[in-house]
């Protein structure tokens, strides 16, 4: 597989440094644990470490790199330590379809990262309008694997999908059973301690879902899939949801969710360049992340950017991937290259402004958060 260094240019050089400055006058703490930040973008992996401003593509696309993988949406590591994850993957669409990769990342540093496949998990999907992509992921606490596909994107039913997967995943046919057909554009997903799912949803029932365990065990009805989709499928006929917090004039089109580490939530809305934070019963608190007073989408994006998916490292500070909407006589959408990969570098209980770690970016949709001890 190809590696190649992406800040080897003065724009990603002064991009670092900028980052470094922020980091130092941030003061965080030197017995932090190393954290690497992964986006998918342009259908490829890249890794970034904010506290040296270095970074690197760890996957590069099918048609870069014969050996490489279609890489999108959020990633999301094995909570058992071995640095195997799940990533939206879609080489050779629609055969095979779409659906998530299972990888092992290798090395030790960044300029040393490489990823191997080691398996792929492919469900049926609802009817769609458009394209039922890829997008949410999140890892229970025994191993079980939960993801989100979108569904109809941006009009007609509501058919986004959430599925639980049983392991093992290293291996091309994965067992799965469905638990919900019906979100309208899903997102992401957090798992929390309890192993209780957040969802969530950016249109028609739009907010938050929450999802309530025991989740199936098996795909059966003795593992708690005792039905069958119009795809012939298995689905639980047991299922426990509830609007959590519902789309409002803060988070419009919620995209993606994160714990915030008091016991709230953070949401992000790309339509309107937002980050908000809730309390843990769901009611809103500030506002993150905003767009300057007076500024408006046009053929360039909000100068904060148009965050979709986010995460967060143990120290407080919170990632977005930038998607680079812009407006112009076609509509609202990502433009060329003008996405980005940022820091809300958090001390002393305050954000700071945003750091970027990359720039240029095409459609770069979600993060993933590593750190190393």
């Amino acid at each position: 597989m190809t590696i190649a260094l992406l800040f080897d240019g003065p724009l990603s050089r002064s991009l670092a440094a900028a980052t470094l400055l922020t980091l130092a006058a941030c003061g965080n703490s030197h017995d932090a644990p190393r954290t690497w930040v992964f986006n998918g973008e342009s259908n490829r992996l890249n890794v970034y470490e904010p506290a040296t401003g270095q970074s690197q593509r760890v996957i590069d696309n099918r048609n870069n790199d014969p050996a490489g993988w279609d890489i999108n949406a959020q990633i999301c590591f094995a909570p058992d330590g071995s640095r195997r994850f799940i990533a939206g993957e879609d080489t050779g669409q629609p055969n095979p379809p779409q659906g998530w990769g299972f990888f092992q990342l290798d090395g030790d540093a960044i300029g040393e990262l490489s990823a191997r496949r080691l398996g792929k998990l492919t469900p049926t999907y609802q009817g769609s309008l458009d394209n039922a992509e890829n997008y949410g992921c999140g890892f229970l606490s025994d191993g079980r694997l939960v993801t989100t596909d979108v569904g109809n994107q941006a009009g007609g039913e509501s058919n986004g999908q959430l599925i639980i997967w049983f392991p093992p995943f290293d291996r091309m046919d994965v067992s799965y059973c469905k638990l919900d057909l019906g979100i309208g554009t899903a997102g992401s997903i957090w798992v929390d301690d309890d192993d209780r799912l957040l969802v969530t949803s950016a249109r028609g029932s739009a907010g938050v879902w929450s999802y309530e365990p025991p989740f199936p065990t098996g795909p059966d009805a003795a593992g708690g899939c005792g039905l069958r989709d119009s795809t012939g499928a298995p689905l639980t006929d047991t299922l426990q949801r509830s609007l959590f917090i519902p789309a409002d004039a803060q988070t419009p089109t919620p995209n993606a969710v994160v714990a915030d580490g008091a016991g709230g939530y953070l949401v992000s809305s790309v339509l309107n360049g937002v980050i908000a934070r809730y309390d843990g019963e769901g009611v809103f608190v500030e506002r993150i992340l905003e767009p300057p007073a007076g500024e408006t989408l046009g053929a360039t994006p909000f100068s904060t950017g148009t965050p979709l998916g986010i995460g967060r490292d143990s120290t407080g500070n919170v990632y977005y991937a930038d998607i680079g909407l812009v407006l112009d006589q076609s509509g609202i959408g990502p433009g060329r290259n003008t996405g980005s990969v940022r820091m809300l570098p958090f001390t002393d209980g305050e954000f700071g402004a945003p750091v970027t770690l990359g720039a240029g970016l095409a459609f770069p949709d979600g993060i993933g958060v590593l750190e190393l001890r």
